[in-house]
């Protein structure tokens, strides 16, 4: 692809020329040159537009419009993830760019994120239509034959595969991977060699996005898996019942509900703000939180964080697992006590025999034998029986986790988060995106005494966020997320929460994994996104 200047127009324009190495394959030559001829039938503002076909020494061009911009391809190779917001917009627009050219005759078969140009201010146009074929059959369809698989591996639809013939819930299909992997930040599909990533999707229906992704709108992983289905008459029915779909998503208001997902074990999001009536509590009119002591807290990097439970007001209630003994209410049980006569005469006896003994060791004393020490009853501590302690009932380090990266994620501030002080803290570093810019996570590594099942509580200051938590049992902690295995749990809030996890089995180090970044206001414009966890704190069961 070059830059060229139209001397006739007076405007720039890109110049799409067939490799050498090709050009003298004249079924290549031929389709590159329908490419024009297609794409020159279309007028639509999310269609890169052709503007003339020409032939240099032997050489296939086109000229085309030139988009000032980058690729979907690019956009989700630095990124990795992008938000609900912005991949609905991507999809409006490319299901728009494909009704306008199924509307007139015409399959893409090649919509993938290298063919989606976005612009800088946030126009989207679907390009490359080179291997684009008519929906009606002609007498030179050979160039495209049905039993040939064109297009890119990854983005095919079924029939692609099986090489039937397509129509334009081809390309929606592709269109649904497409925004499958803008939300997840991979494909669903993906096997050892192309022909195993394209065979995949006859064997099986893609993983729910909503395990990869828990906070996407209602309804939009409806839509993509709609898209994805394995049968094109399940599928929307055209570009327009697609671009309308997500407009009615995209009109609902926001859920006013949290919206969790929890794997293996349930966690409990707890919003730490006190009942109205407590003493030390915010003012129910101000977003200013409150400290234990009645002043404001103090903030943790420049990010406030909601006010969380005092000591004071924290349930306490031992966690033990002997089971209570049950007993009748005494007020009901039949007594068999002896009675009240019969007590105080056995005591009356018991004074006297007491009075008798000590005349008889005072007389002793004379002898040699030492008079015996009287303590006030109101003084005796009883100790009762030592207890056997819990084994793990205490985190003894914290340190920051960044398996992606170059591990500066504040390490230093690891330890603020065990010293019970919930204005204090351990910040992210600041993020340009709210998904980590293509980083599959940063978090905190929080090690035992020793392995202990029991309840793992985080103090969640940051909002919005992901949260995924994982349990080793290993001597020493994982060092990547692949290598933590399944989450024990994961959650997602809108707003600063506390996260209580039930670890049910014994765990060395627990890894809490932060997948989503809130705004922070001390962050730059340019990465403006920052996690903040304020407190870990873990109660044993034995």
């Amino acid at each position: 692809m070059w830059v060229a200047t139209d001397l006739q127009l007076s405007r720039q324009v890109a110049v799409k020329l067939l490799k050498p190495t090709l050009a003298h394959d004249p079924v290549v030559a031929e389709r590159f040159r329908r490419e024009a001829i297609a794409v020159a039938q279309l007028n639509h503002p999310n269609i890169v537009a052709v503007y003339d076909a020409i032939e240099e020494s032997g050489r296939q061009a086109v000229v085309m419009q030139l988009v000032s911009g980058k690729s979907l391809r690019q956009l989700l190779d630095d990124q990795k993830r992008l938000s609900p917001d912005l991949t609905m917009h991507i999809g409006a627009c490319v299901a728009a760019a494909l009704d306008a050219a199924h509307q007139a005759g015409m399959v893409h078969r090649d919509v993938k994120p290298g063919n989606i140009l976005i612009t800088p201010d946030g126009r989207v146009l679907l390009t490359d239509f080179g291997i684009a074929k008519g929906l009606e059959p002609s007498a030179d369809d050979d160039l495209t034959n049905d039993n040939i698989m064109m297009g890119t591996a990854k983005y095919l639809s079924p029939e692609q595969v099986r090489g039937r013939r397509l129509d334009g819930r081809a390309d929606l299909y592709s269109l649904g991977l497409v925004l499958y992997e803008c939300l997840a930040g991979r494909v669903p599909f993906l096997g050892q060699n192309d022909a195993d990533t394209a065979l995949a999707r006859l064997q099986r229906d893609p993983t729910d996005i909503t395990r990869l992704r828990p906070t996407l709108p209602r309804g939009l992983p409806e839509l993509i898996h709609r898209l994805l289905a394995r049968r094109p008459d399940q599928r929307y029915a055209s570009g327009a019942a697609v671009r309308a779909a997500i407009a009615e998503i995209q009109s609902r208001p926001p859920e006013p509900a949290l919206s969790s997902e929890y794997t293996l074990s349930a966690p409990r999001v707890v919003d730490p703000t006190p009942r109205s009536g407590s003493r030390t509590g915010p003012d129910p009119g101000s977003g200013s939180p409150v400290g234990p002591s009645g002043r404001p807290a103090q903030a943790v990097g420049g990010y406030q964080p909601v006010r969380t439970a005092t000591r004071a007001e924290r349930d306490r209630t031992p966690t033990g697992t002997h089971r209570v003994r049950q007993q009748p209410n005494r007020r009901y049980q039949q007594r068999r006590s002896p009675s009240l006569l019969l007590v105080g005469a056995l005591l009356l006896t018991a004074a006297v025999l007491v009075a008798v003994l000590i005349t008889q060791l005072g007389d002793d004393d004379a002898a040699g034998f030492a008079s015996p020490t009287t303590v006030d009853p109101a003084t005796v501590v009883t100790t009762p029986a030592p207890t056997v302690p819990l084994v793990g009932t205490s985190i003894a380090s914290v340190t920051a986790f960044d398996p992606d990266g170059d591990g500066e994620e504040n390490d230093d501030q690891a330890s603020a988060v065990v010293d019970g002080d919930p204005s204090t803290g351990w910040n992210t570093v600041c993020y340009s995106s709210e998904y980590l810019g293509g980083k599959g996570g940063v978090g905190l590594v929080a090690t035992f005494d020793a392995p202990a099942a029991g309840t793992f509580t985080v103090d969640i200051a940051s909002a919005p966020w992901i949260v995924e938590v994982y349990a080793s049992t290993a001597e020493t902690a994982p060092s990547s997320i692949g290598d933590w295995g399944e989450s024990v749990a994961s959650a997602n809030a809108t707003k600063a929460k506390t996260l209580e996890v039930p670890l049910l089995t014994p765990a060395r180090h627990v890894l809490v994994l932060m997948r989503q970044l809130g705004a922070a206001e001390s962050c730059s414009g340019d990465n403006p996104y920052r996690g903040t966890i304020t407190e870990l704190r873990f109660a044993a069961t034995g």
